[in-house]
């Protein structure tokens, strides 16, 4: 039988998690696509497709029922349908280039979608289980989602933030030295050029900080 780039990449996946002793962890995982003005190229050259693909197989490996959950964002907010193994091909041409609702390339802003993560995890799904939330932008965050990571300390999300292109990014660069959280709930990593990246380094980043996070989250409590 072939394997598909999917069950190669799920592969990928488990040998990380072992290494990082992960592999009993249940958790949901979604994320969140940049779609402002300066991410257009990427998504018409398909490589945030990829990125999701890529993704994907964490949330295979990771999620009970295998979805990845999905948000893009610019000025305005999308929850999008969750992916999963049996329809992310095309994913993104059918369900955000070709979607009229979705509000796109505009400017940067946040907290809006942040908070609607946070909605569907704490009150819409308030089960106790760890999420993790990969959270991809090329620039320009505003500078108020330090006070909305603070406030989501108490919460089951841990955020991975992953820069991508030649921004400064000074405001995530300032995630992990943030006081006055209960526990340190969001990472930042920079890839040039994410397509460049093997899935191997790509997995091996993404889950670096995710374990002890895991860990300071069950002692304070927040995860159940």
């Amino acid at each position: 039988m072939v394997q598909t780039p999917i069950d190669l990449r799920k592969k990928l996946v488990h040998i990380t998690l072992e290494k990082k002793k992960l592999t009993h962890v249940v958790a949901k995982v979604g994320i969140v696509l940049d779609i402002t003005g300066s991410m257009q190229t990427l998504y018409k050259n398909g490589t945030v497709q990829e990125v999701v693909e890529r993704i994907l197989a964490v949330a295979s490996k990771f999620d009970d029922n295998g979805t990845l959950d999905v948000w893009v964002y610019d000025t305005h907010f999308s929850r999008l349908p969750s992916v999963t193994e049996r329809d992310f091909g095309h994913y993104v041409q059918n369900k955000i280039l070709n979607n009229n609702e979705i509000h796109k390339f505009g400017r940067n802003n946040e907290p809006p979608v942040m908070e609607d993560v946070i909605r569907k995890y704490t009150v819409e799904e308030d089960d106790g289980i760890p999420v993790f939330i990969i959270f991809i932008n090329d620039g320009g965050v505003v500078k108020p989602i330090k006070k909305v990571i603070t406030a989501a300390s108490v919460h089951p999300i841990f955020w991975q933030f992953v820069g991508i292109g030649q921004s400064d990014f000074e405001v995530l660069k300032q995630l992990d030295t943030m006081e006055g959280r209960i526990v340190d709930n969001a990472n930042f990593i920079h890839l040039d050029d994410i397509a460049a990246v093997s899935d191997e380094v790509l997995y091996d980043l993404l889950l670096n900080e995710f374990p002890s996070w895991l860990k300071a989250a069950k002692d304070k409590r927040i995860i159940r």
